[in-house]
């Protein structure tokens, strides 16, 4: 995915994981780092270098929840909410490069979305009601 993105995300000035990480920001403008690790599947190990360097390009900005002073919340620069602009492009420009029509698209999406529930399922720990004496 990372080489296919690769020239579409130069022109943005992002990389791959990046980018994924914005797009669930343009979706929220506002989440909680644990939240974002949920969504994208990543440890926070991997997830703060990513926003670091997305905060260091003035595309976001963390402080602490004022609420919960050990959540830490992200949410988007002006600059970060003008660059959504210039990558509404990407995914049409990926679909013709690979020649995938929209509905191919919607009907993966469903089935990697089962797939992936089935795995969470298959992977979550048992219930004190599910185990057997």
């Amino acid at each position: 995915m990372t080489a296919a993105y690769g020239p579409l995300l130069k022109e943005l000035g992002v990389t791959y994981p990046q980018y994924l990480v914005m797009m669930v920001l343009w979706e929220t403008d506002e989440v909680s780092v644990k939240h974002l690790g949920e969504r994208l599947h990543l440890d926070s190990g991997t997830l703060t270098p990513v926003l670091g360097k997305l905060e260091q390009h003035g595309l976001i900005t963390k402080a602490r929840d004022d609420a919960d002073a050990r959540v830490v919340r992200v949410s988007l620069t002006s600059s970060g909410k003008a660059l959504r602009k210039k990558a509404l492009a990407i995914p049409e420009k990926l679909l013709c490069q690979f020649g995938i029509s929209l509905p191919a698209v919607a009907q993966l999406r469903k089935e990697l979305s089962a797939l992936t529930t089935h795995l969470r399922e298959a992977n979550a720990e048992p219930t004190n009601e599910e185990e057997t004496p």
